[in-house]
Parts: structure tokens; C-alpha cells; sequence
């Protein structure tokens, strides 16, 4: 590799190790939140009415905020800021906000009055329970104005990654869990203790939500003014914000690519009727499991996709083939290098994880058992999941957004499909199963097309060292997951839940099961670090180098 190739690689990978420290707090503070909902409401008819409550302003979310409004609005600000300078860009990310602000509040309005018919299309299942459909409906209208703000987090996030901050925007999710977490569980006990008000304590979690959606927003603004952003008057020289071309161009990037995720949430429509027909908890252990599915995606995939999407940009648009090429293939290597090995713990280790996490309160050993099957079957699809994260923004920085339009359609006809007919035979597991068998077509469909696309371009994208490194990472994955498996196994004969409640109660449950994770997580690290090493993978190797680089800069800081 040559010296410009790898400090290319090693900056991407500073930027997602920032990004992904960053996130890796969000994700803690997530599942922080997620065991108060266990604990306090198990997973039941409640649970299920606020997970699919939540899902209906995350579908706009999806769509408007994460999806393709992020991936269009950094190329579209890099190329403004390289091509025409950094007043005309921040004139144009000065438009994209308004324009977003005002279409969102339009669209929560919107929602806000037909939760009804939203509620009914999700989960007229939900109608056989008494209240379970109208506290569905309550709690969706109390959440729609978190779609607002987060929307305007999200282009906020674009546009400070632009400008090569990464750190603030993937912390701001963190502040959303804790502020969400305080205020929700806050509002929850007036609930509860005062009855007389009519709302059930779930429906401060929902406050919650909203809360921390503004926080989520706001905490970013003070950044954005450090680097450049202000409230710009319109010059005689500017187009108004109907004819702006940049505005334009970036609208209709986001056309194609919200058609796209509009069929992605077909197949959530779907995927959530047939979860709500298996009985409740169905729908609340599917969210458990996809929810710690979702931590090393968040921490790894989304964080090498923020990073790299900026990269790509620039090296696009000076014409810098050879250097997308190398930053694509460096970046899935280095997807495998981190996703396989966590596939593989949280299929292997699923239930001692989530005993860990979830198993007190109203949350029981079958809930325990239920989700741990699913997130086994959720894991198989966890490093395509990764994949895709990296390749549909790679297609909107190669001013591409018909590809993941169509890769999205396809993989929503696969996986209804699938799903379709999983689910009779498998139950609730068979979605799991389904969609990540989906996301695996889906990221190996874009592959393809991204090859192709370079291609055309007079570039060249080899899949030879990016399929070696699937195969390494995936055996080294599995060796280490049979072996943690096998000590867990041998750990519980020893190393019982009941082993200090003797001593110091109750208690001691959290502690045996905290030390004996501690143990499973250590082992598996110490495996991948020297097999690593033994065998020269590169991408690990870079990343071991680049956590050792900042442990001993960061000692040598503290010892002077």
C-alpha cells in the first residue's frame, strides 16, 4: 500500500474511531434506556403499543432526516464549498434548513391528526386488546413533534461532518438517550403516582422521546456557528430559494432516494402487521433484539459510513477514480474486521447478553430466550447491515441515487417475501431471518452496481481483496465465537446467578452475571487481537494501532 493510500485509510479510520467513541457512549446511554423499559415494563401489550407508537414518526425520520437527506446534503455542501466557495455554501445549507424545517412541521401536522389511520394501517391487530390501539394512538400523536427536530439534527450532523466534525454530531444521540431517559422516567412516576391524571406512566416515556429530540438538535448549533454557519441575507447575486440550482440538485438526489426507503418502509409496514399477529411480546422482542443489533451497526458501520461519505465526495469531484476505489475497498475491509467478530458474540452469547442487560423486573427467562433468538437471527445480516450503511452514501457522493433505489425496491420484495413465508413455520424469528437474508442480497446487489459504475468511469474496482477479507474475518469470527461460547458453557457451572446472594442479596444477580460477561468479552477481544496479529490482517491490525496510538499519546498527556 502506498504511503498516500494509507494515510488516506488512517484518516477515514480517525474519523470513525471518532465518531464511533462517540456513538459507542450513544449506544450505551441507548441500552441504558432500553433496560428502564424492561424493568419497568417488561415486554407486553405496553411495550408493543409504544415501540409501534415510536415507529410511525421514525418512519418520517427514516425518510426525511437519516436516510436520504443526509446522503444527498454532504455532497451536494462539499461540492459548493470546493467549486464556489464557503459563503455560497452556508447559504445553501442555510436554504436546506428552512426548506426541511418547514416540510417536516407540515408533514408532524399531518400525522398528529390522521394517527388514527396511521395506528390502524401498523396494527389493527391491536384493536382485539381493549385500549391497547387507543393508547397506541395516544402516545404516537404525544411523539410526532420529535420528527421535527431530529430531522434538523440530522442535517445539522451532515453538515458538521462536512466541515470534519464528527465527534459532537454522534454524541448529540447520546444526550438524546440521557435527556430521554431522565425526563421519561421523571414524567413516568407522575403518572403513576397521580392516576387521577388519566395517562398511563408509558406515556412519559413518550415526553421523553420529544424532549430529547430538542436537546438533540439544539446541543449542535452552537458548532455549526463556530464553523462558519450564520444567518445570511439574500445578495442581489443570489437565486432565490426556488431557483437555487444547488437546492434543486440536492432535492432531486433525495427524490430518488426517498422513493427507495419508502419501499424499505413497505416492508416495515409489513413486517410489523405480521409481527403484531404473533401474540403479545412479539413486537417487543423483535425491537429488544434489533435494538442491540443496532449498537456495533451505530458504533461501526454508521461511523465508517460518515466518514468515508465526505472522503468519496472530494475525491469524486476532483476526478480522483482510483482513490474511491481504494477508500471503498479499505472501508468494507475494515466493515468485516469489526462486524463479523460482534455477529458472531452476539449470536453465540445472545442470551447472556441480554440476561445481562434486560433480565429484572417485568422482563422474564422467556422474554430473555424469545429475544435471544431473534438477535441470533438479526446477527447473520449485521455485517451486510454495515455494508450498506457505507455503500448507498458512496452511490450519492458518485452522483448516483438510482441505484439504491432500485437495490432498496428489491430488497423489500425479497424480504416480504421471505418473511411471508417464514413466518408461518418459524413465528416471530422468521422476520429476523428474512430480513437480514435481505440485507446480505442487498448489500451484494450494490457491490455490483458500485463496481459497474467505476467501471464506466475508466476506474477499476476489484472484488479479490474485499472477498479474501470477508472470508478471513468471517473464520476468525466463528472460531472466536465457539470459543466463548464454550466458556460460557463452562462458566455456568461454577459461576451460577446465585452464587453471592447469600452475601449481599438480590444484588449479587447483576454482579455474577456483569463478571462473567466481563470475562466472555475479554476473551473474545484477546482472541481476535492475537489471531490478528498471527495471521497479518491489515485492517485489524490498523485499528489495534490506531487504539494503542491514542491509549499512549492520551498517557503521556496525563504523566506530564
Amino acid at each position: 500500500m502506498s504511503k498516500t493510500t494509507s494515510d488516506s485509510s488512517t484518516s477515514v479510520l480517525k474519523a470513525a474511531g471518532v465518531m464511533g467513541f462517540a456513538t459507542f457512549l450513544s449506544r450505551i446511554m441507548g441500552l441504558v434506556r432500553e433496560q428502564v423499559f424492561a424493568v419497568m415494563f417488561g415486554a407486553g401489550n405496553l411495550t408493543d403499543a409504544y415501540n409501534v407508537a415510536f415507529r410511525i414518526p421514525n418512519l418520517l425520520r427514516d425518510l426525511f432526516a437519516e436516510g436520504a437527506m443526509s446522503a444527498s446534503l454532504v455532497p451536494v455542501f462539499t461540492r459548493t464549498r470546493v467549486e464556489e466557495g464557503d459563503r455560497r455554501a452556508w447559504r445553501v445549507a442555510g436554504l436546506v434548513f428552512r426548506v426541511l424545517f418547514t416540510t417536516v412541521v407540515l408533514l408532524a401536522l399531518v400525522g398528529f391528526i390522521f394517527a388514527p389511520k396511521l395506528v390502524g394501517l401498523y396494527a389493527s391487530a391491536f384493536r382485539q386488546i381493549p385500549g391497547k390501539f387507543e393508547l397506541t394512538v395516544e402516545m404516537t400523536r404525544i411523539m410526532f413533534p420529535f420528527f421535527p427536530m431530529v430531522a434538523l439534527a440530522a442535517a445539522f450532523m451532515g453538515i458538521l461532518n462536512s466541515c470534519g466534525v464528527f465527534f459532537l454530531p454522534a454524541f448529540a444521540s447520546a444526550l438524546f438517550n440521557i435527556t430521554s431517559v431522565i425526563v421519561g422516567v421523571i414524567c413516568a412516576k407522575i403518572f403513576m403516582y397521580h392516576g387521577r391524571w388519566g395517562y398511563f406512566p408509558i406515556e412519559g416515556m413518550a415526553i421523553g422521546v420529544v424532549a430529547g429530540g430538542a436537546v438533540q438538535a439544539c446541543c449542535q448549533l452552537p458548532s455549526l456557528y463556530r464553523n462558519g454557519y450564520r444567518w445570511q441575507k439574500k445578495l442581489t447575486s443570489d437565486p432565490s430559494w426556488r431557483h437555487d440550482p444547488r437546492l434543486k440538485q440536492m432535492l432531486w438526489m433525495m427524490i430518488p432516494g426517498t422513493v427507495g426507503l419508502a419501499a424499505t418502509q413497505v416492508n416495515l409496514l409489513v413486517n410489523t402487521v405480521l409481527a403484531t399477529s404473533q401474540g403479545p411480546g412479539a413486537v417487543s422482542w423483535l425491537n429488544y433484539a434489533f435494538r442491540l443489533m443496532q449498537f456495533p451497526i451505530g458504533i461501526f458501520g454508521v461511523s465508517l459510513a460518515s466518514a468515508t461519505l465526505p472522503k468519496i465526495s472530494r475525491q469524486w469531484a476532483h476526478k480522483d477514480i482510483k482513490g474511491v476505489s481504494q477508500t471503498l475497498t479499505h472501508s468494507l475491509r475494515s466493515v468485516f474486521a469489526i462486524n463479523l467478530p460482534a455477529s458472531a458474540g452476539l449470536a453465540f452469547l445472545g442470551f447472556p447478553i441480554i440476561e445481562l442487560i434486560f433480565q429484572y423486573g417485568r422482563f422474564y427467562r422467556e422474554d430473555t430466550r424469545a429475544t435471544a433468538y431473534a438477535l441470533a437471527m438479526y446477527a447473520i445480516g449485521l455485517t451486510a447491515y454495515s455494508a450498506v450503511k457505507v455503500l448507498v452514501p458512496a452511490c450519492y457522493a458518485l452522483n448516483n441515487t438510482r441505484l439504491p433505489v432500485i437495490s432498496s425496491v428489491l430488497a423489500v420484495l425479497v424480504t416480504i417475501t421471505l418473511n411471508l413465508m417464514m413466518v408461518k413455520p418459524f413465528g416471530y424469528w422468521g422476520l429476523a431471518l428474512g430480513t437480514s437474508i435481505a440485507a446480505i442480497f442487498n448489500s451484494v446487489f450494490l457491490l455490483f452496481a458500485i463496481q459497474k459504475l467505476i467501471q464506466e468511469k475508466g476506474g477499476e474496482f476489484r472484488f479479490a481483496p474485499i472477498l479474501r477479507g470477508l472470508m478471513e474475518y468471517l473464520a476468525l469470527a466463528l472460531f472466536m465465537g465457539v470459543i466463548c461460547w464454550g466458556s460460557y458453557r463452562f462458566s455456568m457451572s461454577f459461576m451460577t446467578d446465585g452464587l453471592f446472594v447469600h452475601l449481599i442479596g438480590k444484588s449479587g444477580i447483576p454482579l455474577v452475571r456483569s463478571l462473567r460477561m466481563a470475562f466472555l468479552v475479554f476473551e473474545g477481544v484477546m482472541v481476535i487481537l492475537m489471531s490478528a496479529r498471527v495471521l497479518h490482517l491489515e485492517e485489524a491490525n490498523e485499528l489495534i494501532d490506531l487504539f494503542t496510538e491514542k491509549l499512549k499519546n492520551k498517557l503521556r498527556r496525563n504523566s506530564t
